[in-house]
């Protein structure tokens, strides 16, 4: 498996501009937090014992039991193989750059992808930890400014459909990146450029914890 490449960016940064930081999503925490491999694996282990465990019930034997629930097994790899392999691919294609001015977002599998994020048009941004350091940060557009949902997936807040959030997902040391792009949009007025009407210094991070 080759490792991860940071993918080159679409055109030169203006003059001024400057990177801050780059990387992209995790392997295993993408897999597990996004494509779910975790809770698959969970739900096919549970339907093997149900149909093992109701084949003994019925016929009393362990040979017919262990018979019956092992049609599942080849289920399980395939369901459980295609998550991880979109979770690879995913994680092949994506990067994430945070720059002095902007997030730019660059994804896409089938149909590579470039989102540019100027701060101005960013309002808040919070910060989703997992145990093992990794974390989620989202950012709240403002503005006006509106993407499909279906466009920024998986690159998406779960559930804001109505007000689509972008993310940068299970990024390595999510504390550091998140405090990276609060002191980069805080100090975006001190570099001379107006704030949006309407807008405020943006909440840098939200901190919650969960699970890994």
């Amino acid at each position: 498996m080759k490792p991860w490449e940071p993918r080159p960016l679409p055109e030169a940064l203006p003059d001024g501009e400057e990177i801050l930081w780059r990387g992209g999503p995790l392997l295993a925490p993408l897999a597990v937090h996004v494509f779910h491999v975790r809770k698959a694996a969970v739900y096919f282990a549970v339907l093997l014992l149900w149909f093992g465990a109701s084949t003994y019930a019925d016929e009393g034997s362990l040979a017919g039991a262990v018979v019956a629930a092992m049609w599942v097994v080849p289920l399980a790899l395939a369901a459980i193989g295609i998550l991880g392999l979109f979770a690879y691919l995913v994680r092949r294609t994506t990067t994430y750059t945070i720059t002095s001015r902007r997030i730019i977002l660059q994804y896409g599998v089938a149909f590579p992808m470039t989102l540019n994020l100027p701060f101005k048009h960013i309002g808040a941004a919070s910060l989703r930890l997992y145990r093992d350091g990794s974390g989620d940060v989202p950012v709240v557009l403002t503005g006006g400014v509106k993407i499909a949902y279906p466009i920024l997936w998986p690159h998406a807040r779960p559930w804001h459909l109505r007000r689509p959030e972008p993310m940068l997902r299970v990024v390595a040391d999510g504390r550091r990146v998140a405090e990276i792009l609060a002191r980069a949009i805080v100090s975006r007025p001190a570099e001379g450029v107006d704030s949006p009407q309407g807008a405020t210094t943006p909440d840098l991070p939200r901190t919650s914890s969960a699970a890994a």
